[in-house]
């Protein structure tokens, strides 16, 4: 796309989620500086949350540039600056009043693009792209919906990022020294040289982030019972009461394992990670057997990771999130509903509600040992899954494309 001087971009992120919208606005904005070249500044509310998925993010400095990106403290007041030529609102976070001022007083205005939340519903094939003109001022606010059809603005997706899984998930050496950077023993098929093999029988390794959540001691519960060993690789401050109330600890603060720790109870080892920067975090998800994903970021992270996963989906007032997993299902489970395999369908489907059902559960077994007795199906629909929606596109290649043919 040709223009006359540097497309500048601005993207607003008030953290809601502590990492699921940072985690998409600072994906989006490191591949619009990265792939695109433009001039990318990130306002975000909370850099605590940023720090902690871009370890280089330096907390508290309120103006700094990490990785290409231009990373401003959304701050009150408002600072007096002038806007791009492309204005992000990332899930209807509300501009500043002065800013949208300073956006109707420019000659050219800026395109202004309301990010939305992702969601497989229907209604969005028709909403995806819609002009709200502004009440008052001269401006005018386009839609932007991710998704998964062709009839949607797509998924977050960097061009390397499909090989660079493909090379990591084909390259024992790879995953090898993926482990060990942990501190965690690499899987148990490898043969390492001086380092004796160790002895496990079908282990599989589970990445959990979750919410806060009374399903999670009914989980653990069940792997600890289970007849094959499981490591549960769970990053820190991640379900601790729940991690801490399972291995018996008084305190649920001071009794949850802490980074490099790990505890066992019957089959199951927890191991606790650091908070991974969003390049390990991919490597985590794509180097498990089956990954638990929470929100919005690490979901669209597991669809690309090729891996079984179970979503837990951000809780809504009066359960609207219940509509949108459901929606999700119907599409994720189409295939297996046309070819008859109902009971796959059925199953994941189980687990899935489950995991997001509020209230105890500690007796209950969530579904689990069906789920994972087709772990051959799931790992299939996950690969092709994923291949289906390369079909439409990346969301940062769609964005830009959209944008410039308003400019």
């Amino acid at each position: 796309m040709q223009t006359r001087h540097k497309q500048s971009w601005d993207i607003f992120c008030s953290v809601v989620d502590n990492y699921g919208d940072i985690g998409v606005c600072w994906r989006l904005a490191r591949q619009l500086a990265g792939e695109y070249g433009l001039k990318v500044r990130l306002w975000v509310d909370k850099l605590e949350s940023l720090q902690k998925i871009c370890p280089e993010i330096l907390y508290p400095c309120a103006s700094q540039a990490c990785l290409g990106v231009e990373v401003r403290l959304w701050s009150v007041p408002f600072p007096e600056v002038i806007p791009a030529d492309v204005v992000i609102e990332a899930f209807a976070c509300a501009l500043p009043a002065s800013y949208e001022m300073a956006m109707a007083e420019k000659t050219s205005k800026p395109v202004w693009i309301n990010l939305e939340y992702l969601t497989a519903e229907n209604w969005v094939d028709d909403c995806h792209g819609l002009a709200s003109p502004h009440p008052r001022l001269p401006l005018v606010k386009y839609f932007f919906f991710p998704g998964f059809t062709s009839s949607t603005g797509g998924l977050l997706r960097e061009k390397i990022l499909m090989a660079e899984r493909d090379a990591f998930q084909q390259s024992e050496e790879a995953q090898v020294q993926f482990w060990q950077s942990l501190a965690v023993s690499p899987r148990p098929s490898y043969e390492l040289k001086n380092e004796p093999r160790v002895e496990l029988k079908d282990e599989i390794r589970i990445s959990l982030f979750c919410y806060p959540d009374n399903q999670v001691f009914s989980l653990l519960s069940v792997w600890a019972a289970g007849n094959y060993p499981v490591l549960c690789c769970v990053p820190e401050g991640v379900a601790s009461a729940a991690l801490a109330r399972f291995f018996g600890q008084l305190d649920v603060l001071e009794g949850a394992p802490k980074v490099g720790e790990s505890r066992r109870k019957g089959a199951l080892e927890v191991r606790i990670l650091p908070f991974l920067s969003q390049d390990q975090y991919d490597r985590l998800l794509w180097a498990c057997d089956c990954n638990f994903v929470r929100g919005e970021d690490s979901f669209v992270r597991a669809q690309w990771a090729a891996r079984p996963f179970v979503w837990q989906i951000y809780p809504q007032d009066e359960n609207t999130h219940h509509l949108k997993l459901d929606a999700f299902l119907d599409l994720y489970c189409l295939d297996w509903v046309e070819s008859g395999s109902l009971k796959t369908a059925e199953n994941l489907s189980c687990l899935w509600k489950n995991w997001n059902a509020e209230g105890h559960k500690d007796t209950e077994e969530l579904g689990w040992a069906s789920f994972w007795a087709h772990r051959e199906a799931l790992g299939k629909q996950a690969v092709k899954w994923g291949q289906q929606r390369l079909e439409n596109g990346d969301l940062t290649a769609n964005l830009v494309t959209f944008c410039g043919d308003k400019l």
